[in-house]
């Protein structure tokens, strides 16, 4: 029997671990006029506060929501919940649908696209000025791009026998970047199956001053004929310099170290920008990376931090809580951005990531590989007969990925048999069937629209998200639930401003409080 099969007749005897494990999820969406231009009004006060309400929040823009679940232990009960989130939304905000796509509606010049406000406390100052930090970095247009986050974590009592480690905390650590790095091995899948952003109108490309790199397939319309999402592509939301940073997955205390050494070291291009402009604070500093989340990446190790943390140090402090799946695109079809289905494939697809032997990465702890994969499926992933790279040798898309799913297979059976059902397995059957008919994935399903349709990619995407907005709305919530999110949204509203009334600081402290939380660098770590 191999160690994988003795890992999954184990979890297999230990039922409550099952019943242990959480998901989560972020979902992005830029909130859009009648006719699919950006909307340009203030957060919402029915929505709460974009500070301190548990379940909504704004993401770069002041236009961009986020919507939060709370962890939870099965697909049904998460998707839910986020789909009454956009319903609560739907009923509070009714006249500024949600656009339910990664690539960005109809934007305004770029001056003119609002960053997001959270009041004038220093914590909401600190996220505002970080957001204009990255428009002075990157541009406006690029953090108007939408995504689903899926959070993910498994119960300490599972890694004392799937991880080595001393303690708890060393044995969890270990096994989640062990996670990691089979995530990272595999992502290239994830693109191919769930990538569903292919095309992006015309306004984004000026904009962008990407027009040149793609084809015209309409007046307003863009694509790449093989690509599978755009927003994970080298045309999406990427930095040139960040690429540079190959963190080290092997561990956390080098990843650690690596990211320390990225918000600490100074980079020309932004000390040119400087710190502050007639007077006002415009971005945190003038390093690799103002902080830690602005790394932008498929994955992410996480830990929850409270007011004035560092990530980074409660990472090495606390160590890993969950991980953080950043690369999965809003699917159009789902009134909520995801799936149930999408759900299911999602937890046995981590956990077999969990679960099967995962050899660390060459030094210096980067898979080059893997990262030529991911990119490589997300400009022409269902380009026929493409190759891969495994090992050094190539491989066939389709030949791996139906391995690869056979090898899932298991894990899928393993999470029914706790669930009762066959819902993972299921999903997993509707993943082979794409990558037998690569017609069916949802980026040529999305192109196949607006060809069969004769529609531009703007209207063809806000005659969908109106759809699903009009859906939400006539479906309503319960009382007893609308009662609910409307106290947590003026809760929140007084939260924030009890937050502002505390404060005795200047903000200009409270920045050097927050870049001294940081911390020196681990010793006895090579960077």
């Amino acid at each position: 029997m191999s160690l994988a099969s003795e890992r999954r007749a184990h979890l297999a005897a230990q039922p409550e671990l099952l019943r242990a494990i959480r998901r989560g999820i972020e979902k992005e969406g830029l909130r859009v006029d009648a006719a699919g231009n950006l909307a340009m009004t203030p957060h919402p006060s029915a929505l709460g506060s974009a500070l301190t309400n548990p379940r909504i929040t704004t993401d770069y823009s002041e236009s961009l929501l986020e919507l939060i679940t709370q962890p939870l232990p099965d697909a049904a009960a998460l998707i839910g919940e986020l789909t009454d989130i956009h319903r609560f939304v739907a009923l509070r905000n009714p006249d500024e649908p949600i656009w339910n796509q990664s690539m960005p509606a109809h934007l305004p010049p770029e001056a003119d696209i609002p960053v997001a406000w959270y009041g004038t406390s220093n914590t909401g100052m600190l996220k505002h000025v970080y957001r204009q930090g990255l428009a002075w970095r990157y541009g406006k247009v690029m953090q108007c791009i939408a995504g689903v986050h899926y959070n993910f974590s498994l119960p300490d009592a599972a890694w004392d026998w799937l991880a080595d480690g001393d303690t708890p905390q060393d044995r969890r650590n270990t096994g989640y970047m062990a996670l990691i790095r089979n995530f990272t091995r595999h992502a290239w899948l994830l693109m191919y199956l769930f990538g569903a952003s292919p095309a992006v109108s015309r306004s984004f490309l000026q904009h962008a001053g990407f027009e040149a790199s793609l084809t015209r397939i309409s007046p307003d319309t863009y694509c790449l004929p093989w690509a599978t999402s755009l927003r994970m592509s080298d045309l999406g939301y990427k930095n040139p310099i960040q690429s540079d940073l190959q963190l080290c997955y092997n561990d956390l205390n080098t990843f650690t170290a690596r990211i320390h050494r990225a918000v600490t070291t100074p980079w020309p291009a932004y000390e040119a920008i400087g710190t502050h402009r007639d007077g006002q604070r415009i971005q945190l500093n003038t390093n690799i990376l103002q902080i830690e989340n602005e790394y932008y990446s498929s994955i992410r190790p996480k830990q929850t931090t409270g007011r004035c943390e560092r990530p980074n140090t409660v990472l090495r402090e606390r160590g890993i809580q969950y991980i953080e799946v950043r690369c999965m695109d809003i699917d159009p079809w789902a009134p909520a951005g995801i799936t149930v289905e999408t759900s299911r494939f999602l937890d046995a697809f981590l956990l077999y990531c969990a679960i099967e032997d995962s050899p660390l990465f060459p030094q210096p702890g980067f898979c080059h590989e893997s990262q030529g994969n991911f990119a490589l499926v997300a400009r022409e992933g269902r380009r026929p007969d493409l190759l891969l790279q495994r090992q050094g040798r190539a491989t066939g898309l389709r030949d791996w990925a139906e391995e690869t799913l056979e090898r899932i297979a298991p894990y899928a059976r393993l999470l029914d048999e706790h669930s009762g059902d066959e819902g993972h397995t299921t999903a997993l059957d509707r993943q082979r069937a794409k990558i037998r008919d690569p017609e069916t994935t949802p980026s040529a399903r999305l192109l196949a629209a607006l060809r069969d349709g004769g529609q531009e990619f703007h209207d063809w995407t806000l005659a969908q998200s109106q759809a699903h907005w009009d859906a939400l709305r006539a479906d309503g919530l319960p009382a007893e639930i609308l009662a609910d999110y409307d106290a947590a949204a003026q809760a929140s509203i007084a939260d924030q401003a009890a937050i502002e009334a505390a404060d005795t600081m200047s903000f200009e402290d409270y920045v050097a409080r927050f870049h001294a939380a940081l911390g020196p660098a681990p010793d006895g770590v090579a960077n």
